[in-house]
């Protein structure tokens, strides 16, 4: 059956969440939003296209920056309203230069920054 991005189940500003994985390690990299058009430039480029909420306009990862996303997997969560994108990812996947935006924990009731910018 041919995918049709408009079956998934966006929100009320027609948005749906999109949580970055590292393909070769399973490391949650970041997330970010998509729209029915970035979902489908992400589909026929391979590049990760993202929606910017506050920009209001696409965001292909590393356009500027150069810490490119290349697609390997898209997947689509049992309820159809979070997407699952598995990447190559080259560079830090955050804008402060960290692997992973996921970067700070609570433990112990204390916040612990588990990681320090590249470069």
């Amino acid at each position: 059956m041919p995918f049709d991005p408009q079956s998934l189940r966006y929100d009320d500003q027609g948005l749906i969440p999109a949580i970055a994985q590292d393909h070769r390690t399973g490391e949650v990299l970041m997330m970010a939003w998509m729209n029915v058009q970035s979902v489908a430039r992400t589909l026929e480029t391979g590049k990760v296209t993202y929606w910017s909420r506050s920009r209001q306009a696409f965001w292909i990862k590393g356009e500027t920056s150069g810490h490119a996303q290349k697609l390997v997997d898209f997947r689509v969560d049992c309820d159809r309203d979070c997407l699952l994108v598995v990447v190559d990812q080259t560079g830090p996947a955050c804008h402060t230069n960290r692997r992973s935006c996921f970067y700070t924990a609570v433990r112990d009731g204390a916040e612990v920054e588990l990681m320090q910018p590249e470069g």
